[in-house]
């Protein structure tokens, strides 16, 4: 439905009336420190937000097998987050508008040393424009965006003449196995929106994600020796090395892929741990790395892992002490392809429409180097995946923060976008 300039300030005005309410609110989430494996007391919480709030609920735990035999899923370990899925569901009296999807993810990536935060990571603090506290942009805010957009609804009196799924997972900054169980769960709709911090702009393209350790076994003596022996560490730098020229070459492919081939460097490979040795005085008997590397949409997980393993491979035939005691590569947590978004959906016009009401400008679209789970509902649902939220800074560094004029926009557009899409009607009395 086309939005008269009438209906359309009430909405404005009805957001920015709950909008203390919702920045409270993502303030009570940020303080919930819902790290990987600890997200049952946040799940809670949300369930119980959306319950009082009269939806449909539903909460159900990860399907292990139906994930390890999908395409899309990636291995699970011992450190794979045991948090259930929260799903709320709103349903009209009168199915009349399209359906969607209004995804969040609850789980943050650790803080690091909390020495190095101006303010401590889980007590989220409002200076100037800015809210700062680990997960708050990345992304508690855009997870409250999706109820209070629906509560700008409520407080005029309508909701949405269609189904809406209001979806809270886990495993996202891991695997993105939360997200794909919504769908092996059987849910699905016309179009889902994801308020990932992505600067008031829509992802158009988004790379896979492969994790992956090496681990180096080497042959232990005294440093007075240490000619003699073979230095596990030294030699996985020697693969880093190597990782690196693959690397390159990968970004080289870019060419004629156009939502990438104007990246300076779109393919990153991330050296994110290192471990080895057991004594300052002997030579390393072992090391591990671990790694995390982008792949182009329309490559496949199992495709780039195999090239991984080959270049590691033959690196090692080549080197004189990894010859006789090849490394070892295994595969953990994201195993994901990516996907590119077509321009000229009905979704999509509608979003920009909704985000030139909020803002006064053109919809904007990029391409994003990191993962994001709108490649389930692109790659297997089929459906317009919007990637679309606030503007940010340092996620997954120190001082994470969100700009709150920027929500404030974010969540007015969301609630635009979700009249037009889906139709309203008035609400149901309590």
């Amino acid at each position: 439905m086309a939005l008269d300039d009438t209906l359309r300030k009430k909405l404005i005005a009805s957001v920015e009336h709950g909008f203390a309410e919702q920045i409270a609110y993502t303030q009570d989430l940020i303080r919930l420190q819902s790290v990987r494996g600890d997200e049952f007391i946040i799940q809670d919480r949300v369930f119980n937000e959306l319950r009082n709030r009269g939806y449909a609920m539903e909460r159900f735990d990860m399907d292990r097998g139906a994930i390890e035999r999908h395409p899309g899923g990636s291995p699970f370990s011992d450190d794979h987050s045991r948090a259930p899925i929260v799903v709320g569901t709103h349903r009209p009296r009168d199915e009349a508008g399209r359906s969607l999807i209004l995804q969040a993810h609850v789980d943050v990536v650790p803080p690091g040393p909390e020495s190095l935060w101006t303010h401590p990571p889980f007590e989220p603090v409002i200076e100037g424009d800015w809210l700062y506290g680990r997960g708050g942009a990345d992304m508690k805010a855009g997870h409250a965006a999706n109820l209070y957009a629906l509560d700008a609804l409520r407080r005029i009196g309508l909701q949405p003449a269609a189904t809406v799924y209001i979806q809270s997972v886990v495993e996202e900054e891991s695997t993105g196995n939360g997200a794909l169980m919504t769908h092996l769960r059987g849910y699905k709709a016309d179009a889902v929106l994801i308020p990932e911090p992505e600067d008031e702009k829509l992802v158009r393209a988004n790379v896979g994600v492969v994790w992956f350790q090496v681990e180096v076994r080497g042959l232990p003596v005294h440093v007075r020796e240490m000619g003699t022996g073979a230095n596990a560490i030294d030699a996985a730098y020697r693969i880093i090395g190597e990782l690196r020229i693959l690397e390159a070459e990968w970004n080289a492919r870019k060419a004629g892929r156009p939502n990438f081939e104007n990246e300076e460097h779109p393919i990153n490979l991330n050296v994110g741990k290192i471990e080895g040795g057991d004594w300052e005085s002997s030579v390393p008997a072992w090391c591990r790395i671990g790694c995390r590397v982008s792949i182009y949409p329309g490559v496949s997980a199992k495709e780039a892992a195999a090239e991984i393993e080959q270049r590691i491979a033959k690196f090692a035939r080549e080197d004189s002490f990894l010859s006789n005691i090849p490394p070892l590569v295994t595969f953990h947590g994201f195993h994901t392809e990516g996907y590119e978004l077509p321009p000229g959906s009905e979704a999509e016009k509608v979003l920009a429409d909704a985000h030139l009401g909020a803002t006064g400008k053109k919809l904007e679209s990029f391409m994003t180097a990191g993962y994001l789970d709108t490649r389930v509902y692109a790659l297997y649902d089929k459906i317009p995946a919007l990637c679309y939220g606030p503007y940010s800074q340092n996620i997954h560094g120190f001082d994470e923060r969100v700009s709150i004029a920027s929500l404030k926009r974010i969540t007015t557009a969301m609630t635009l976008f979700i009249v037009e899409w889906c139709g309203v009607e008035l609400a149901t009395p309590e």
